[in-house]
């Protein structure tokens, strides 16, 4: 049975577990091929037409461009890109890390400027989408002990709307997705830092978000969503 995303290609970053994963695995539902990112993505079992999986730390920029050149040569090229992956440090500025900041900065901004920039000329081709999975934090008045981690995501809004506005003529879409608290491996490490019991029951599904994101994607080309704000119904 042909979906409405069937002989696309999608390549999801993060995609070993939370958020990328449930998007991963609703874009192969929908008969996207997929090419799936990750540090660990053997574990991921989709049942899409055909499925790439590239074991990619993308604090590396070697690793970014070889995987990139793989799906160039295996695939052509890509349809849609989900930028989904990213990494979190909860430090006081007064004694914070610069080689956190540093890190922070390579994956979560660093990251899908290069992986974007490479797979961008076949994006163009193709009439193709970007998703930025991004985070409340970019769109709030940031709490204290995340400076550095706000700060990474505050970039990937300002590169999103930039790019937004460079490829929009090519028609391709953009859109930033920016998360609330969501049931997964990093928010139950951030709840164990701050003390506070994990009750993912209350917080966002990874599947309430891939749901969001594959609506938006399968929109009629008429129409582009470039930013939604998913929060979790109940208050923690």
């Amino acid at each position: 049975m042909r979906g409405p995303l069937t002989d696309q290609i999608a390549v999801v970053t993060g995609a070993s577990s939370g958020i990328g994963k449930a998007i991963a695995l609703a874009l192969g539902a929908e008969g996207a091929t997929l090419c799936l990112l990750g540090r660990h993505v053997e574990r991921v079992h989709v049942s899409a037409p055909h499925s790439a999986r590239f074991t990619v730390d993308l604090d590396v920029e070697r690793q970014i461009l070889d995987a990139a050149s793989a799906i160039q040569k295996e695939f052509g090229g890509a349809d849609i890109l989900v930028h989904s992956a990213g990494v979190f440090v909860r430090e006081s500025t007064t004694t914070a890390s610069p080689a956190n900041l540093d890190r922070q900065y390579r994956v979560n901004v660093r990251a899908p400027f290069v992986l974007t920039q490479a797979l961008l000329p076949g994006l163009r081709q193709r009439h193709g989408q970007i998703v930025f999975i991004n985070s409340s934090v970019a769109r709030l008045t940031p709490a204290a002990l995340i400076s550095q981690y706000a700060a990474t995501k505050a970039a990937l809004k300002a590169m999103a709307d930039s790019l937004r506005q460079e490829v929009n003529v090519d028609g391709v879409r953009v859109l930033s997705v920016f998360v609330g608290r969501t049931a997964t491996p990093m928010q139950a490490a951030l709840h164990q830092a701050e003390g506070k019991e994990y009750r993912p029951e209350r917080l966002l599904q990874p599947a309430d978000v891939a749901a969001t994101v594959l609506h938006a994607l399968c929109l009629p080309r008429t129409a582009e969503i470039t930013e939604i704000d998913i929060r979790p119904m109940q208050k923690a």
